[in-house]
C-alpha cells in the first residue's frame, strides 16, 4: 500500500483525501497545513501538524495548494525520499524543490462538500524519472480508470482548454440566469438546454453542434439582442462571441 501525505487544507486536499479513503491501494498517513482551523477536518480521520519540520515519511507528497505557493511549500520537502507531487494544472514539474519531482492532476472542477466519482477523471502525470512515473500511476489507477501521462507544455495548454471550457462557460451561465432573474424568469428553465449542450458534445465535435443566431448569419436577431441588453459588459460578450462564431463558419455562411 502506497503512504501518502498531504499538504494543504482546502478544497482539493478534502476530496483527495475522500477519495483515498475509499481505495486499498493507498492511504493517507499525514495532512500538513499552515489553516488549524480547517486541519481540524482532517483531525479525526489521520494525523495532522502545522509544523512542516514535522512532516512524515511516505511515498508520495501530494501538494494542494494554490499556485503560487508549491514552489515554496516543495522547499519543506526537498530532503524527503518520497515523490514530491503537485497537482496543479498550470505549474510546471520544475517548480518542485526536490530530485524526485512529480505532477499528479486531477482534470476535474471540485466543489465543496459536493461528492465526486474519480473514476472517469482524467488524471494527468508527470516525472522526471521513469520509476517515479510508475509510482505515480499506480497511484492513480487507485482512484482512476482514466490516467494519462501528459508534460508540462501540454497540460498548461490542456489547463488553459480547461478554463474555456469550464470557467468561461460557466460564467456566461451566470450571465443567462442574471437575464432570467431580471426578466423575472426561471434559471431552471435553461436547464435542459444547458445539459443537452452538454450531451451533445460527448458524441460530436463541438464544431458540428454549435447553433445560434450567429452560426446562421441572422443578422436581424442578433441586432433584436443587441438592443435587449443594457449591460455594457454584457453587450461586449454578445458582439465578441457572436463574431467569433460567425468568422469561424464565413465560409459557410
Amino acid at each position: 500500500m502506497l503512504s501518502i501525505v498531504i499538504l494543504g487544507t482546502g478544497n482539493l486536499a478534502k476530496h483527495l483525501f475522500n477519495a483515498f479513503a475509499k481505495t486499498d491501494g493507498a492511504q493517507v498517513v499525514q495532512v500538513v497545513g499552515r489553516n488549524r482551523d480547517q486541519l481540524n477536518w482532517f483531525s479525526e480521520k489521520t494525523a495532522i501538524s502545522d509544523d512542516f519540520f514535522s512532516i512524515l515519511e511516505a511515498d508520495i507528497y501530494l501538494i494542494a495548494v494554490k499556485d503560487d505557493a508549491i514552489a515554496e511549500v516543495s522547499q519543506a520537502l526537498s530532503h524527503k525520499k518520497g515523490v514530491v507531487a503537485h497537482t496543479s494544472g498550470a505549474v510546471p514539474l520544475n517548480a518542485i524543490a526536490a530530485e524526485r519531482k512529480g505532477v499528479f492532476y486531477p482534470l476535474q472542477t471540485f466543489t465543496e462538500g459536493k461528492i465526486m466519482d474519480f473514476k472517469p477523471i482524467p488524471l494527468c502525470i508527470e516525472s522526471n524519472r521513469d520509476e517515479d512515473i510508475l509510482i505515480l500511476k499506480r497511484l492513480a489507477n487507485c482512484l482512476s480508470d482514466n490516467v494519462k501521462q501528459i508534460d508540462s507544455d501540454q497540460r498548461k495548454k490542456l489547463h488553459l482548454a480547461a478554463v474555456f471550457v469550464n470557467n468561461f462557460t460557466n460564467y456566461l451561465f451566470g450571465v443567462g440566469e442574471e437575464i432570467c432573474l431580471d426578466n423575472q424568469l426561471s434559471f431552471d428553465l435553461l436547464k435542459p438546454l444547458i445539459k443537452e449542450t452538454a450531451e451533445k458534445v460527448q458524441s460530436m465535435s463541438p464544431k458540428l453542434a454549435q447553433t445560434g443566431p450567429a452560426r446562421r448569419g441572422d443578422q436581424k436577431s442578433m441586432q433584436e439582442h443587441l438592443k435587449l441588453l443594457k449591460n455594457k459588459n454584457q453587450i461586449a460578450l454578445y458582439t465578441l462571441c457572436s463574431e467569433a462564431i460567425e468568422n469561424a463558419y464565413e465560409k459557410e455562411l
